[in-house]
């Protein structure tokens, strides 16, 4: 049965200020951001800082403009103020501390004075022993009048969670329905650190309840630390949240998605030129689905179908044809206007940047390519002829389709490309046609030189559609110029 709570929907993506946004991560905050919509709830961001030495400059920056690419919008955050801030962990440390001490009054934490070194040598012993490696709670019964005397002094120490010594802690979750662990495999876990800061399992638990999240909808590699949690929660004597946690990306061979195999990084794929809308729909895709058949979603439309039952345990293969696939099937659904106005971003970055190209000849390009390309850049990768002549003739072409006679059989087609006056495909074609039947050789002959002719190349849009885009002088002249260099 799937667990609920009455209170409003309310979630949070709290990520930590560690560098990029990681593909995993969007789709958390993606996940989070669905499930508050559909429920008329509220999205929350959170930047948990509390290690402050794995923190890196800009980051928090950067999350904020992925996120908003990527076209998903928190209602409270950093730069969102609402009724539960502060939305930074390092500017609520008194918070922390107020919680820590209460834990230890209710005799659920305690102070722990064991020093690294001693930390180090316990865990040594127990790696040489094959045991598990865990606080061996050296600290947990001290007398309350030895604690005092070692605090009056100053000795430095950390809070412990006392966990219970026996028995079990069970939760109920969305995705994996009821897990539940023995307190026997669980260690008195630090709380809060010896510098002040929480650790993550004290601060995500204070903020939760206190931000009054609903659901905490998260990656599958909280699993384990959950059943502390709940503990927290109940020391607290807080209701815990209802959780769901996410299965894991995958790469093609099943192992944990890693940057070793690929790009992980959402700036790498926004940077290359996916579309927002398709890396939005691919994420939404790994290990959810909408109950049918459709795989070509809109945010609005995944907003209208999201749930969290169908959410599945397996890990999801992260499969980048796939995400190629959805690329080309989202651009090819933008219209001509919109299309445009990519190309004309892409251009100003470009070596064509003052190249003057009119909007006129660039809808007729985006007309010709559309069918044959999946990135904006793709316009100018795959047809870079549209935007100047041929740098080079691609030699196996050459071999190919370079006859001895092709030189004077093009030059002849110059002096038909010659008479024509505002001359359309059909004009062209008809020319070509001419030249050919003049000459006693086949149309084919005449149009595989051209197109390396005018285009470098031996594939690509129709050749009259090619001809008619580039017009008569340049086509003419960029034919002289393949027979003055391939001769």
């Amino acid at each position: 049965m799937t667990p609920s709570t009455s209170q409003p929907v309310r979630v949070r993506f709290a990520p930590s200020p560690t560098g990029y946004l990681h593909v995993g991560g969007l789709r958390t905050a993606l996940y989070n951001y669905l499930f508050a919509k559909h429920h008329n709830g509220k999205f929350l961001l959170r930047i948990e800082d509390t290690d402050q030495s794995r923190k890196v400059e800009g980051a928090v920056e950067n999350l904020i403009s992925t996120l908003g690419w990527a076209g998903i919008q928190y209602d409270e955050g950093i730069d969102r103020p609402g009724a539960f801030g502060p939305y930074v962990q390092s500017e609520r440390l008194d918070l922390y501390r107020r919680h820590a001490e209460q834990l230890i009054e209710r005799g659920k934490a305690y102070y722990c004075f064991c020093s690294p070194e001693r930390l180090e040598e316990i865990r040594k012993r127990q790696m040489t022993a094959k045991l598990p490696t865990s606080y061996d709670r050296h600290c947990r019964n001290l007398p309350k009048a030895q604690v005092e005397s070692l605090l009056a002094k100053g000795e430095s120490h950390v809070v412990r969670m006392k966990v219970p010594l026996e028995g079990e802690v069970s939760f109920d979750d969305v995705i994996r329905g009821t897990v539940t662990i023995g307190c026997e495999v669980l260690d008195d876990q630090v709380l809060l650190k010896s510098d002040g800061f929480p650790t993550y399992h004290l601060a995500v638990v204070v903020d939760d309840h206190l931000m009054k999240i609903s659901h905490v909808i998260r990656g599958e590699e909280w699993l384990p630390s959950t059943p502390k949690h709940v503990l927290l929660f109940r020391a607290l004597g807080w209701e815990p949240p209802v959780f769901a946690h996410l299965p894991l990306l995958l790469n093609p061979d099943k192992s944990k998605l890693s940057k070793r195999q690929g790009d992980v990084a959402v700036e790498e794929y926004r940077a290359k030129g996916y579309l927002r809308e398709a890396l939005v729909n691919f994420v939404a895709l790994l290990g959810w689905n909408p109950g049918d058949e459709r795989e070509i979603l809109s945010l609005d439309e995944l907003v209208g179908e999201f749930s969290l039952e169908r959410v599945g345990k397996s890990g999801a293969v992260f499969n980048v044809e796939k995400l190629n696939w959805l690329n080309f099937e989202h651009l090819r659904r933008k219209s001509d206007k919109e299309v445009l106005s990519m190309l004309r971003d892409y251009l100003s970055t470009s070596e064509f940047s003052s190249t003057h190209l009119d909007d006129a000849y660039l809808l007729k390009v985006i007309s010709a390519m559309r069918d044959r390309v999946s990135f904006v850049r793709e316009f100018v990768e795959n047809s870079p002829y549209f935007f100047r002549p041929p740098r080079g003739y691609d030699p196996t072409v050459v071999k190919k389709r370079w006859k001895p006679e092709t030189s004077e059989l093009l030059s002849r087609l110059i002096g038909e490309f010659s008479r024509l006056e505002n001359p359309g495909k059909e004009e062209y074609e008809a020319a070509l046609h001419r030249t050919a039947e003049a000459s006693q050789v086949g149309n084919g002959q005449l149009i595989h030189a051209v197109r390396l002719a005018v285009s470098g190349m031996g594939a690509g849009p129709g050749l009259y559609d090619i001809l008619f885009l580039l017009g008569r002088e340049e086509t003419i002249r960029r034919i002289a110029m393949a027979i003055e260099k391939l001769k």
